[in-house]
């Protein structure tokens, strides 16, 4: 679903930069079995569709909060926070106009 609709948006804004941040599973923190065939499968259209992709890994995420952030039992919420921040840090430069950004 999510790479259908990054074609779609790719299709109708061709002159817009595609930025992708996708969470790839690990083997020792993943809920599903299926989780590593969907991002085997995904990485063709991000390829083909996306200008820039930030790959996240879910087990660096995990051992961030468990070693960084000293918390014994991450939530979704507190993955989703760091998530938050690293995108708010590389994307600041195109939200804001200045000589050092991306206008």
């Amino acid at each position: 679903m999510g790479m259908l609709l990054i074609s779609k948006i790719g299709e109708e804004y061709p002159d817009r930069m595609m930025l992708t941040f996708s969470v790839f599973p690990s083997p020792k923190v993943s809920d599903t079995v299926v989780e590593p065939y969907n991002a085997t499968m995904s990485v063709h259209r991000l390829v083909e569709n996306a200008d820039e992709c930030m790959v996240l890994d879910n087990e660096a995420l995990y051992d961030i909060c468990f070693r960084t952030l000293k918390l014994t039992t991450p939530s979704f919420g507190d993955l989703n926070h760091l998530i938050s921040a690293t995108m708010s840090g590389v994307t600041c430069c195109l939200c804001f106009l200045g000589q050092l950004n991306s206008d």
